[in-house]
């Protein structure tokens, strides 16, 4: 059974993960930390990073930006694994990750989703022989109008994944150019609306066809389970850097 620590357990998704866990047969939250209190809560919560004293094999830390120093340094000194998921990290921030991982185990990705990851692998595939073919390469992202960046950071890795070895350029704003499209491009459209959790298609369009790869998130859940299974993963890992890759990679090596 492995046991877990939720940094910023009231949140939406620190809720999303305890409900989760509340039914896992393989793992157990057995405590959480928040500034917020919640009096319902089936474990212990502490308002500081330091004041939790309960024994756990990782934490998954889904808090703010603000908040992710002190949970490396606590996880530095208790030499716990940790998998961070809080977005808007500073430049200092992403190197404190990298330094931390030099010590402990830490799992960090742009998108917790197993599918979204699992997409990022088959992009790289496709990439490989569709470009080489001639083929243009689009992204089209759709969110919820509450969400500030675009295009979204999953959006990005998706070009990233594709863009691997090819070194196109990439282009968000074509409404100022009065040409063709120039071939080595990668187009990013982003589309802020009602509630949409999280859509995006990466079009690869030839001569005479198209293909589309495709990932809706219906609901939060589905970053939760990846954080789940991201945690039962690292637990016990050595120090080291790993994304959402190594979680595939290790389920697939599971069932070989």
């Amino acid at each position: 059974m492995v046991r877990i620590l939720m940094h910023g357990c009231n949140g939406k998704m620190g809720q999303v993960i305890s409900g989760l866990l509340a039914v896992d047969e393989e793992a157990q939250l057995v405590a959480g930390i928040d500034m917020t209190e919640n009096k319902n809560a089936p474990y212990p919560v502490f308002r500081n990073v330091w004041e939790c004293n309960v024994e756990a094999d990782c934490l998954i830390d889904f808090s703010n930006a603000a908040a992710v120093d002190e949970m490396l340094a606590y996880c530095l000194e208790k030499k716990l694994p940790c998998v961070v998921c809080t977005t808007g990290l500073s430049e200092a921030q992403q190197r404190k990750v990298e330094e931390a991982a030099e010590h402990i185990p830490v799992l960090k990705s742009a998108n917790m989703s197993l599918g979204i990851n699992l997409l990022l692998k088959l992009l790289k595939n496709a990439a490989q022989v569709l470009a080489g073919a001639g083929f243009d390469m689009e992204i089209v992202e759709k969110h919820h109008n509450q969400k500030v960046d675009a295009p979204s950071g999953t959006a990005l890795a998706l070009a990233d994944a594709i863009n691997e070895g090819v070194e196109y350029t990439y282009v968000y704003d074509r409404s100022e150019r009065k040409e063709k499209r120039p071939r080595k491009e990668i187009g990013i459209s982003a589309v802020r609306a009602g509630s949409i959790v999280g859509e995006h298609d990466v079009i690869f369009a030839g001569m005479d066809e198209v293909i589309t790869f495709s990932h809706t998130a219906y609901s939060r859940a589905i970053f939760g389970k990846g954080a789940v299974q991201a945690a039962k993963f690292l637990a016990g890992k050595p120090a080291g850097r790993y994304d959402m890759s190594d979680v595939i990679d290790g389920a697939q090596g599971g069932q070989e």
